[in-house]
């Protein structure tokens, strides 16, 4: 016997699992405690302190975003951190895109060691990678300073922009390339019209991942700076004479900057891929 149904029928809402609340609950108690320490510089980036040690606060104030640069040597050793993250984001990217796309696209003898090398450099501890370069400007009689900094960031920043792009190279279809070869394009032409396009957000990422670890860094700049003092270094210093509210507005500013980065990379990540 069969029955004919005349509405459908209507289904009870299916409940969460237990699992998946405990681990959505414990995912967010863990972001909030990663975002702790950076709620907390930003809140005392507004504590109308009159002390040296800006550890209790005393009321709202927006005076310190008034006189942010009114520490010379601050401001200098800020300028220093943005400058080179910055020259180190572009050779970084330039070196790390073309070493990326050879690691991911072609079989070349040595192939196996390049990549050793490119993982021992991002899973080596910066105390060792410190001290060694530190031994080899020493051996080398390389006087220490602003191009050494430099110099370390890009070797350690290289290879974090190599494996984002090789990661993204490999799951290119060479048909595409072939494609614009066969319509006449050359190298230069297929490589900027049809291969940087595809492999845009590996190399965006890589870049926006080199800013930040060379803004960042602070053992390895520790080992190779001299006289050269970057914003991690001065920070350092001053937590023995009382670190003041500005280092909480340039920190906050930092962060805001990076996210602002961030957030754009992801939308033309997305208006990219709708495109595509």
């Amino acid at each position: 016997m069969t029955t004919t149904l005349t509405a459908p029928e209507r289904r009870a809402p299916r409940r969460r699992p237990v699992r998946g609340r405990g681990l959505q609950i414990y995912t967010t108690l863990l972001v909030a405690w990663l975002l702790l320490p950076i709620a907390v510089m930003i809140l005392f980036g507004f504590n109308d302190t009159k002390s040296k040690q800006n550890f209790e606060w005393e009321g709202f104030t927006l005076h310190w975003y008034a006189h942010l640069f009114d520490k010379k040597d601050l401001t200098t050793a800020l300028v220093n951190s943005l400058t080179i993250a910055a020259l180190t984001t572009v050779i970084a990217t330039v070196l790390g895109t073309l070493a990326g796309l050879a690691l991911g696209r072609h079989r070349f003898r040595g192939q196996g060691v390049s990549n050793l090398v490119m993982f021992a450099a991002i899973s080596c501890p910066e105390l060792v990678m410190g001290s060694s370069l530190l031994a080899m400007f020493v051996a080398t009689e390389t006087p220490r300073g602003y191009l050494t900094i430099l110099a370390a960031h890009v070797m350690f920043s290289v290879s974090f922009v190599a494996i984002t792009v090789r990661a993204r190279a490999v799951g290119l279809d060479p048909k595409i390339e072939e494609a614009a070869q066969d319509l006449g394009a050359g190298p230069w032409t297929t490589f900027r019209l049809v291969t940087l396009p595809m492999i845009m957000p590996g190399v965006l990422s890589g870049a926006l991942l080199a800013f930040a670890l060379s803004v960042d860094d602070f053992i390895i700049t520790n080992f190779t700076s001299g006289a050269t003092q970057t914003f991690p270094l001065w920070v350092w210093a001053s937590t023995r004479t009382g670190t003041p509210p500005q280092v909480n507005v340039m920190g906050t500013l930092i962060f805001a900057v990076g996210v602002l980065l961030a957030i754009i990379n992801i939308a033309a990540t997305r208006r990219r891929a709708r495109t595509h």
